[in-house]
């Protein structure tokens, strides 16, 4: 298996995917905006449709070659413009989540069809085609990976503060603003770093599922980033090696192996804090006392 080419640049990404979308997806649940990769996913169909078309108008050869950078500029903007908006109290979370989610699908079908293409040619950018990785994307995959890498573990002090309080970040002279501006690029950057690998309809579950689990278990901030950040990668290999052997879609194997590990976790959790009724909690009472305690 490790000796295709395909399959080399497969395991790239899927590591890179697996180990980098946890490590935002843990400030996006700190700050309770789990969805938000799945309406930075939506609205990145629409970047995708652009690049197509812009493509198109130019020539290029393959019509989608600018697929990858236009959804990356498109999602940045929307991501970073929707946060600038809700920041104001124009709108509430869930409402923007709306906008993005059903602007980003009818922008993206509307784009395709102008550049001349179909609604099929988005299958592959919404479900993932890990056998489509090109030398181009897995470059991609590594500069924008290191990127959202080296910012998120960077300013994780600053951005935990604003993920946690944002009051209190501000009354601390963080610039909250800026920050949150910056969480969501990471977030329209990992979702575009995932896209070839679990698409865009599943990336949201790569960034979360991973921390719910990590969080089942860890018990401070950093420890669950690092634990998200390796099941992340360790469901997205197991994944892609399933996938070698058995004629299945990759991104939607790696998002079932990552809701089967966090189902398992919880599940032991559970059975371990569980209390044992055959062992007495209070052996230090009589039964006379017990019983009238009870009562």
């Amino acid at each position: 298996m490790l000796t295709s080419p395909l399959m080399q640049r497969a395991l790239v990404a899927a590591v890179l995917v697996g180990a980098t979308a946890p490590v935002v997806g843990t400030f996006l649940v700190q700050r309770r905006l789990a969805l938000l990769g799945d309406g930075i996913g939506h609205i990145a169909l629409t970047g995708v449709a652009t690049g197509w078309l812009v493509g198109a108008l130019v020539g290029l050869t393959p019509a989608d070659a600018l697929a990858l950078p236009g959804a990356m500029l498109v999602a940045v903007l929307g991501a970073v413009g929707i946060e600038w908006v809700r920041a104001r109290g124009r709108i509430t979370g869930d409402v923007a989540m709306a906008i993005l989610f059903y602007g980003g699908i009818a922008g993206g079908v509307l784009l395709i069809k102008v550049a001349g293409g179909t609604s099929a040619n988005l299958m592959s950018y919404l479900f993932g085609s890990i056998a489509t990785v090109s030398t181009t994307d897995v470059g991609w995959t590594v500069a924008l990976a290191g990127l959202v890498l080296a910012v998120g573990l960077g300013l994780r002090g600053a951005l935990f503060a604003v993920s946690h309080d944002e009051e209190f970040a501000r009354a601390s002279g963080l610039p909250v603003g800026l920050l949150t501006s910056v969480l969501a690029a990471l977030a329209a950057l990992t979702v575009t770093v995932a896209m070839r690998v679990v698409g865009l309809l599943l990336v949201s579950a790569l960034m979360i599922v991973p921390v719910a689990t990590a969080q089942v278990v860890a018990r401070s901030f950093a420890r669950t980033m690092a634990l998200a950040s390796a099941i992340g990668a360790a469901v997205s290999v197991v994944g892609l090696v399933v996938t070698y052997w058995q004629d299945l879609p990759p991104g939607a194997v790696i998002v079932v192996l990552a809701i089967v590990v966090y189902a398992v976790t919880t599940a032991v959790q559970h059975r371990r804090h569980r209390p044992d009724p055959t062992v007495d909690p209070h052996p230090d009472l009589d039964d006379d006392v017990r019983v009238e305690q009870e009562a």
